[in-house]
């Protein structure tokens, strides 16, 4: 009986910290996408962004050597190279913490080029600048 209860606290223990250990990151480059071509990027601020991520995004872009700017959403075509659109969504666990970030590069005309996403629980959070980046370098390494 001893043996059960322990193998029971065990398994219950080992389920409860499991579900909380999951992390993603991934990106995909469409076919006919050609991101060497790209020089200049803007950055479109997500209305319900209140948490400057569309600046960690910019200062990421223009340290990696892009020519950026960035704001309200425009009636395309762009005049830049390609445009980036982001979606973060937050999680509260004792604080609050991005638990997923999704990037889109687009075309001029609002076409997708590559999309990233990064997906960390609490366990394995990262700091929204350690998000923006990962999500970022995936896209830049992503094979067509």
């Amino acid at each position: 009986m001893k043996r059960l209860l322990s193998l029971a606290f065990a398994c219950a223990t080992l389920a409860a910290t499991t579900g909380c250990a999951v992390n993603r990151a991934t990106a995909t480059l469409m076919p006919d996408a050609d991101l060497t071509k790209v020089k200049s990027v803007y950055v479109v601020k997500a209305p319900q962004d209140g948490r400057g991520i569309d600046e960690l995004i910019k200062k990421d872009l223009a340290k990696r050597g892009y020519q950026v700017e960035g704001g309200a959403e425009q009636t395309p075509p762009y005049k830049s190279d390609a445009v980036v659109t982001y979606i973060d969504k937050w999680m509260w666990d004792i604080t609050m913490y991005m638990i997923e970030l999704t990037i889109t590069v687009r075309d001029p005309a609002n076409f997708p080029l590559a999309t990233g996403n990064s997906l960390h629980t609490s366990l394995t959070r990262k700091s929204p600048e350690e998000m923006v980046d990962e999500v970022l370098t995936n896209i830049q390494n992503a094979k067509k």
